[in-house]
């Protein structure tokens, strides 16, 4: 238990047959340049680029393949905080559940780039984009997000509110349809519930109010 505070003690010496070592910084620069972008630096590009939370921003970068799917779903067309929403959602549950890498998820960036800018545009509702991941993930209709494929196209037009049905609800209404056009936009909020409601969710809001309001209107 003796104490030992000086390099004598420890009989350090220095090894004559190592010659010295010079790196100059043409080396280091070159090294620098080659090297990946840092978490830490991605964490801080994410805040200031994408206007992302910090703690999303870390939990985006914890994993290279994480960060990787990330910036690919941007390139594909989503939103920078749509496309967190969703890699931190139902991208990693799915992942966790698979118990897999993210970098061998059947799902790629440019997939989920492609569903989530179908949901920006208004094609579809969140609720239907959360079906149609699942059917990519299982691998039905093919993994690439394609309006050709059947069951996405499926999926597709059980989100969208048919003309036919919209009629219906109106046909069903009259009373609501005579409050509305005296003035009482609660009255046409309640038309569009009953459409959203009769979709079971699926609609996307705004083709529901374009529809009911073209027909109000004719």
């Amino acid at each position: 238990m003796r104490s030992k505070e000086d390099a004598q003690d420890y009989r350090y010496f220095p090894d004559p047959d190592l010659p010295p070592l010079a790196i100059d910084e043409a080396w280091i620069e070159r090294v620098r340049s080659q090297m990946p972008e840092l978490p830490e630096a991605k964490r801080q590009r994410y805040v200031a680029e994408y206007a992302l939370a910090p703690v999303d921003a870390v939990s985006l970068t914890a994993l290279p393949a994480l960060a990787d799917i990330f910036e690919a779903t941007i390139r594909a067309g989503a939103e920078p905080k749509l496309a967190a929403n969703w890699m931190l959602g139902e991208f990693s549950a799915a992942v966790n559940k698979a118990e897999i890498d993210p970098a061998a998820a059947p799902v790629s960036g440019a997939d989920l780039g492609g569903l989530l800018a179908r949901v920006q545009d208004g094609t579809i509702s969140g609720k239907i984009a959360k079906d149609v991941f699942e059917a990519m993930w299982a691998g039905e209709g093919g993994r690439r997000f394609d309006h050709r494929e059947t069951r996405v196209e499926t999926d597709l037009r059980r989100g969208r509110p048919s003309r036919k049905l919209s009629t219906r609800v109106l046909a069903a209404n009259a009373s609501a349809i005579a409050e509305y056009r005296a003035g009482k936009e609660k009255a046409f909020n309640a038309l569009v519930g009953k459409v959203m409601a009769a979709t079971k969710g699926k609609a996307n809001p705004g083709q529901v109010n374009a529809i009911l309001k073209q027909k109000l209107g004719s």
